[in-house]
């Protein structure tokens, strides 16, 4: 949740019949709701093809992709989701977008210029640049957009997106008017952004979700309204046509958009599935030509099937528990953090319990950043059995013991991943520790809201997947101020090496400042990583453009259908 924009992966949150969330409290038997999981989800398939019925010639012609779980919202601004953020990236262009090897290149802007003091940028807009219905679009829009972004009204999640745009702060707190933040149209087709400091990641948040200009006409006529099917104005290569909740996501070429012609097909289906192992027997079934991910339990059985069609890449992104530092003892206890960490055993986790080509984390910052050498928690090269005896020995120096155990909740939203992850841990903190962890089993949208109060949670579960190709994506999130510090972690030698970072134009002492960040950060222990996640996909072989890239973006327009297959 995923300066340092982005989005919090939801994975599978919600029932898939019924639409209600599940909601268990307390130790949960995993048979059980194994079972209940895969029964929801062949019933959800025969649902699906009773109301879809068998696909048309028309049909033939539509990309059906699997999103996951149900997108929040397709309003820019106030998306925060991986979900909502893959529909978005097909319906808009950002001033900048991403190639299919995921290179950052012009996007609504033709070129772009930067200031030797790194803190003006200019950006002229493509002369054929449109919205889907037609009218032109100028740098008036990306004004009211920017505008719209950092105004308090609009709450926007990611309005840190644009922090160190001119009085972006002082507008964000409510100190100053929108009118007064560092964006203006030069020109009709220029638009200027002035920084308070130099950015070096600046360009790369300007291909981002929340940085996507909106139709100001639209909005102003239709309110919240302006979001919804027929409604939506886009100027990205599609235009949202449909959408069934919790069933399927609609999208139509949008004839206006300036590469029209380089835009291969004609309709896009983002079908929501909630429960993986029903989204792979879809695609066994022809029904899906993408999946959002592989099933755990299916993963050996499809590397041997179907390997050409498997896609697995390394990609930025990390698995954590998070400790709420308002919580007590957590807060008041380093020790005791540590030891929770130190009992984990990463490896197994891994390699039993995901078992999808996922790495055992020992930073924050996961591998493939550029320029970047991520600090390692200073246990990393231990054995397992050294890991455990000092995880008995700070238990034990913080206060606990057989006698007096640790009472403790964790909450992880609904998943049948998740459930795995959190009873191996619970019995790893058992074995190790001699405390038995409280599970309990939240719908996403529920843990995210908890988790943001800060107010019940102990320790959640959570991921964070960098928008763009750099540390500060990942550390940002920890600094005292920034919204998405959802562990009440507060450190005013981090905050100043992040400062002091921001304002470099020397990359190798930004580099080295970055470092020093994450080395505090782990010392400190506010989280504890658990896996770096790779991307997992299955892609028919008829499709034709896919990259994997690590920042796992796969625009619809870089796609095609090979028709000689």
């Amino acid at each position: 949740m995923c300066g340092g924009p982005r989005r919090q992966r939801g994975d599978a949150v919600s029932c898939p019949v019924s639409g209600n969330t599940v909601s268990d409290p307390g130790r949960m038997s995993f048979r059980n709701t194994a079972n209940i999981m895969r029964t929801a989800a062949v019933a959800l398939l025969l649902v699906l093809v009773a109301a879809c019925g068998q696909p048309t010639e028309d049909d033939s012609r539509a990309l059906n992709r699997a999103i996951g779980p149900e997108p929040e919202t397709l309003d820019p601004q106030l998306a925060r989701t991986t979900q909502s953020h893959t529909v978005l990236r097909d319906m808009f262009d950002g001033l900048l977008t991403y190639s299919p090897d995921g290179t950052l290149i012009e996007g609504a802007a033709q070129r772009w210029a930067v200031s030797d003091d790194g803190l003006s940028y200019s950006f002229w807009l493509r002369p054929d640049g449109r919205w889907s219905n037609g009218e032109a679009v100028v740098a008036e829009d990306f004004v009211y957009s920017f505008r719209r972004l950092v105004d308090p009204k609009t709450a926007a999640f990611y309005a840190e997106t644009l922090i160190n745009v001119r009085n972006a702060a002082d507008i964000i707190a409510g100190d100053k008017p929108i009118e007064t933040l560092g964006v203006e149209a030069t020109e009709r087709l220029q638009l200027t952004i002035h920084l308070q400091q130099p950015t070096a990641y600046f360009p790369a948040l300007l291909a981002q979700a929340a940085t996507y200009p909106v139709n100001e006409t639209s909005i102003t006529a239709l309110g919240e309204a302006f979001a919804r099917p027929g409604n939506l104005v886009s100027n990205g290569a599609y235009k949202l046509d449909r959408w069934d909740l919790g069933l399927v996501i609609e999208l139509g070429r949008n004839e206006h958009y300036w590469n029209n012609a380089g835009t291969a097909i004609d309709d896009v289906r983002y079908h929501v599935t909630p429960v993986p192992s029903a989204e792979l027997f879809r695609y066994r079934a022809g029904e899906l030509d993408i999946t959002s991910t592989v099933p755990t339990e299916a993963f050996s059985q499809v590397r041997a099937e179907r390997p050409e069609e498997l896609r697995v890449s390394t990609f930025l992104s990390t698995y954590y528990y998070g400790f709420n530092l308002n919580y007590e003892p957590l807060g008041d206890s380093p020790k005791l953090r540590q030891a929770l960490s130190m009992a984990v055993d990463r490896e197994a986790l891994t390699e039993k319990v995901t078992g999808r080509g996922e790495q055992p984390a020992y930073s924050w910052v996961p591998p493939g950043v550029d320029h970047y050498e991520a600090r390692q928690l200073s246990y990393a090269d231990m054995s397992a059995a050294d890991r455990q005896a000092t995880a008995k020995r700070l238990y034990a120096e913080a206060g606990y013991s057989e006698s007096k155990p640790l009472h403790i909740e964790l909450r992880y939203n609904t998943s049948e991943t998740h459930q795995r992850i959190a009873l191996a841990v619970q019995s790893m903190w058992r074995d190790v520790l001699g405390f038995e962890a409280t599970l309990i089993n939240e719908e996403f949208r529920v843990l995210v809201a908890n988790m943001r109060a800060m107010e019940i949670t102990q320790i959640f579960r959570s991921s964070w997947s960098g928008d763009y190709n750099d540390a500060y994506a990942f550390l940002s999130i920890f600094e005292s101020d920034s919204p998405s510090n959802m562990f009440g972690y507060r450190s005013e030698e981090y905050d100043s090496l992040l400062q002091r970072a921001a304002t470099q134009i020397d990359p190798e002492r930004r580099q080295l400042y970055l470092e020093e960040a994450e080395r505090v950060l782990l010392a400190d222990h506010p989280l504890m990583p658990l896996y770096y996640y790779v991307s997992k996909h299955l892609v028919r072989p008829d499709i034709r453009g896919w990259q994997d890239n690590v920042l796992d973006y796969h625009y619809s327009q870089h796609l095609s259908f090979d028709r000689t297959r």
